[in-house]
């Protein structure tokens, strides 16, 4: 069973990274987050400023702690330790970080990448700013299409952000988007990178495995 699994995901990864190439994006199929994570680490040197951009992706491979041990200065506004203003402080100095590491809420067949942001941070700095950014998506991101990609958003990434971030939007009691008008919503940004933005060094890493939410 696990064998059609692994060929499955491996068959839908490698075709969307075809498509993310043909999109001007660097892109590459690994078959385990071991892999990914040495990948990335690869792309990282001592005194690095490492931008993270809150992907729980990201934090299963322990992508901030390796960093740290590397020499690199860690920029994570995630930290829960970090008053508001130092978050925010934060935000800003990721935007102009060496490299830049987050996931996608989903990516399509096609090789789209569709986001959704509470503050934006995160979409700025895949866009535009860091020297480099490297995108890290499991294959349960993977979306038919752009439609479908934003149902994904609706249905799973947005539910389960909030139920993470404890916020009291109607989608943490229902499982799925009601297009709220809550001042604690957090879904107000949305993006679809179509095509690798001209000035921006950016790498897409599709795992094998399901990671992230």
């Amino acid at each position: 069973m696990k064998e059609i699994y692994n060929l499955h995901n491996e068959t839908i990864g490698l075709k969307v990274v075809e498509n993310l190439k043909k999109n001007d994006f660097s892109a590459i199929y690994l078959k385990t987050g071991v892999e990914a994570s040495k990948f990335i680490m690869d792309n990282i040197r001592k005194g690095d400023k490492v931008g993270f951009g809150g992907s729980m992706t990201v934090v299963k491979l322990g992508i901030q702690e390796k960093v740290a041990s590397l020499g690199g200065f860690v920029l994570d506004h995630g930290d829960p330790t970090l008053s508001p203003d130092d978050k925010m402080e934060t935000m800003r100095g990721e935007l102009l970080s060496d490299v830049f590491i987050c996931s996608s809420n989903a990516v399509t067949m096609d090789g789209e990448l569709v986001n959704i942001d509470g503050v934006g941070n995160r979409i700025a700095a895949m866009t535009f700013g860091p020297k480099k950014v490297i995108i890290v998506v499991g294959v349960n991101k993977i979306c038919k299409n752009e439609s479908s990609a934003f149902e994904r958003l609706e249905q799973i990434a947005a539910p389960m952000n909030n139920m993470r971030l404890k916020m009291p939007n109607p989608c943490t009691k229902t499982g799925v988007c009601m297009d709220c008008k809550a001042a604690s919503r957090i879904c107000r940004v949305y993006s679809v990178i179509k095509r690798r933005p001209v000035r921006t060094d950016m790498t897409v890493i599709v795992i094998g495995e399901e990671l992230g939410y």
